[in-house]
This record gives C-alpha cells, structure tokens and sequence, in this order.
C-alpha cells in the first residue's frame, strides 16, 4: 500500500508540475462565462493556411493538365502518364524525405520543398515538349512529398498530445476546402490559355512559401552536453506498435479507394448511369461536401472518444459505400452513396493521423516514420486505380466497386483490436505537453 502511495504522488507531483508550463495547452478555468477550449500553436495555423494556399494552386491546374499533355500531339495514355508521374515520384522519394527531416529540420525541408515545386511548375508552363513537361511534374512530385512529410512531422511535433486529432482535421479541411475552389478558378484561367494556371499556381506556392519563412519560427538547435536530443525514430521501432501498423492498413485502404478508385474510376462509372457532362464533376464535388461536414466533428471526437472508433467507423462505412456504388442505377442514390463514402474519407483521416503523432510523440524525429504512411497512402492510390480498373474492365463496374469495399473492410480488422488505439490519457497529455514545451522555440 505504501509503495503504491509512494508512485501515485509521483505521478501527481509530475502532472502538477507540468500544468504551469503548458503554454498552449492552458488549465480548465472554472469561472463562470469563461472558456476552457485550449488554444492551438500558432506554427499550426501558419501550416493551415498555407495547406489552403498549396491546395487552391493545386486545384488550379488539375482541370487543364490532361488536355495540356495532349497538345503536345501525345495520346491519352501518354497525357495520363503525365498526371500519374507526380505520384510516382512522390512515392519514390519519401523514403529520402523523411531522412532529410530528421538532418535537416522541419521548417528548411518544408520551404526547400515549396520553392522546388514552384519551380517545377513555372517550367511546367514552359515546357517545349512532352519530355520536357514529363520531367518538370516529376521534380514537382519530388518538392511535393518534401513539404508533406516535414508538414506532418512539424504538426506531429507541436500540437498537444489531446489536440491531434482536431489538427489533423483543420489541416484536412484547408486542403478540401482548398481542392474544392481551385478548379472552378482554374476553368476560368483556362481561357487565357492552358499555361496559365500553371504560372498562378507557381505563384501562389511563392506566397506560401513567404507566409511560412515570415511567420513559422525556427526552431533553435542547442548545443552541449546538456541539450535535448530528438532521436530519429526507426520505422522498424514504430512498426512495432500495434497501432501504427493499423494506421499503414488504413492508409493503403482510404488512399486506394478515396484518393485513388472515388478520382479515377468513379468518373467512369457515373456517365454510364447518366451521360452529361456536368455529372462525373458533380459525384465528385458531393463526394468532397461528405468528407468536409463530417471533418467539422471527426477530429475533435477523435480527441474525445478515442482514435480507433473513427476510424473503424470510417473504414467500415467506405467498405459498405463503395460496395454498393456498383449496384446502384439512380443518380439520385448515386450522389447519396458518394456522400457516404465521402463521410468515411472523414471519419478515417483525422484519426490515423492522430494515431501516427501518438505512436512517434513529440519527444521523436518522426520523419522516417512518417514517410511510411505517406508511402503506404500513396501507394495505394497508384495501385488502387489500375488494378480496380482492370477488375472494371475484366467483370463490371460492381466487382470493381465491391473490390473497394473489400481493401476497407480488410483494413478495419486491424483495427478490432483495443491495442490499436494509442489515445493518450489526460494525465499523460499533461506531463508529455510540459515536457515538449522547450522542443519548439523562437530565435530571439
């Protein structure tokens, strides 16, 4: 009995001594009229606003780049290889991005990683042939995994540990709401020319790229015998972590069906259930509309309930959802099936995410670890379309949906087990924010 005294005071005398230093992470008030919501680093917002900036370049070129590759006199094939390359290099490179993280830093990887697809997208307008504008969106794909990995890595670092959740869903939302208004701007620039959306895009990663060297500090590396060291962690080290490899399951699965099989099969699959031209864009922006009402709630539910119940929830209504798109013969339930599924691309993001910050901490260089998951998303958006498109072409668009269904469903049984879910105690939230307070601070 007093041994187990002894520990508790221990404990209490921890968590009592890391209240004062919280910062962000302020102790509940309990006056009347007061609010007892914690504020979010500012590093958070200043990445949340650029994610907007970054994903309304993005939406910009998105509607002009396949009718850009055809008019280097290529086939459709050739201009798809174009729009595929992006990833490809995304995926090839992020082993190498999380290296440069944990050398580097955060904050120099993510601006490097700006200016590189700026570049790469000014060239793009540029290009004089097909080679030319191969290479460019490869280089891009290259700067692209640089700032997303040290994005996630630099949120994983600075939000409290209670907090993860909602982050992940403020930064998702900024780059939905974002890809949502980029290519309605980007149809109308395409009538001053197909290059030009590619020079606004450049420009508007510049302005990102700005917002983030004026307003996200740097951090300060200390050095001496008795300055904090922030180990690497091996992917080898969190792959041990019953959640984090639940969080790789998921990130195949809602990149193969929500990034991959909703942007690449779905369009192919609406025009045969009613052949407009307004149709494909319209199962597509509804799809968007189910993902960012449910993103105003998954994050901080995430926070409250816990990790693994979103996205076991996601996972499953993504499963049912696309398992029943293939069946379906109405426009009307069309659009509601890909409100559903758009619902499970919400419920899952948050989470996962959140499960990944738990499992690295902030005591960690996660950038390795990081690169993992982004691996496994991008992967899985690669794959995804081309062998859910083969099974389309080979038995319908029903086994090809149901086929969907099937990678979620698989997913979420990693996810059954209680040991999955990472979310930390509120106790623990206090002491790990006390302690990671001195981790992230200005120059003077």
């Amino acid at each position: 009995m007093a041994a187990n005294l002894g520990v508790l005071q221990v404990r209490l005398s921890k968590i009592i001594s890391a209240m004062p230093n919280i910062g962000s992470c302020e102790p509940a008030r309990h006056n009347a009229g007061v609010s007892t919501r914690p504020t979010l680093p500012r590093e958070i917002w200043v990445l949340v606003a650029a994610a907007f900036v970054i994903a309304v370049g993005c939406g910009l070129i998105s509607p002009v780049l396949p009718a850009y590759a055809r008019s280097f006199d290529v086939g459709v094939a050739a201009a798809s290889v174009i729009v595929s390359a992006f990833a490809f290099f995304r995926l090839l490179f992020a082993p190498a991005g999380g290296v440069l993280v944990g050398r580097l830093g955060e904050r120099p990887v993510y601006l490097i990683g700006l200016l590189i697809v700026a570049v790469s997208t000014g060239a793009t307008a540029f290009a004089q042939n097909y080679t030319q504008l191969l290479i460019f969106r490869g280089v891009g794909g290259i700067g692209s995994v640089m700032f997303t990995v040290s994005a996630m890595a630099l949120l994983v670092r600075v939000t409290p540990p209670a907090q993860r959740g909602r982050t992940s869903s403020l930064y998702a939302s900024a780059f939905l709401l974002g890809g949502m208004l980029g290519p309605a701007l980007g149809g109308g620039l395409a009538g001053f020319g197909m290059r030009v959306p590619f020079v606004v895009y450049a420009i508007a990663l510049l302005i990102a790229a700005g917002v983030v060297a004026a307003f996200l500090r740097p951090e300060v590396r200390v050095a001496g015998p008795d300055a904090p060291s922030r180990v690497p962690m091996p992917v080898a080290e969190a792959v041990r972590s019953r959640g984090y490899r639940a969080a790789l399951a998921s990130a195949f699965a809602n990149g193969c069906s929500n990034f991959g099989v909703r942007v690449a099969v779905l369009p192919q699959f609406v025009v045969t259930i009613h052949d407009g031209p307004w149709v494909a864009g319209a199962a597509l922006a509804v799809s968007a509309v189910g993902t960012a009402a449910t993103l105003q709630f998954s994050g901080r539910a995430a926070d409250r309930l816990g990790r693994r119940p979103l996205v076991l929830g996601g996972l499953v209504v993504s499963a049912i959802g696309f398992a029943a798109l293939g069946q379906v013969d109405s426009l009307a339930l069309l659009f509601l099936l890909c409100i559903v599924t758009g619902a499970g691309a919400g419920l899952i993001n948050p989470g996962q995410q959140a499960t990944v910050a738990d499992v690295i901490g902030q005591e960690r260089s996660g950038g390795k670890a990081l690169a993992a998951f982004q691996m496994c998303q991008d992967a899985g958006a690669i794959i995804g379309p081309v062998v859910i498109g083969f099974v389309a072409d080979r038995a319908g668009f029903g086994w090809a949906f149901a086929g969907a269904g099937a990678v979620c469903a698989v997913a979420a049984l990693a996810w059954l087990s209680p040991r999955a879910d990472t979310t930390p105690r509120a106790d623990d939230a206090l002491v790990t924010a006390a302690a990671a307070e001195d981790s992230y601070e200005p120059r003077a």
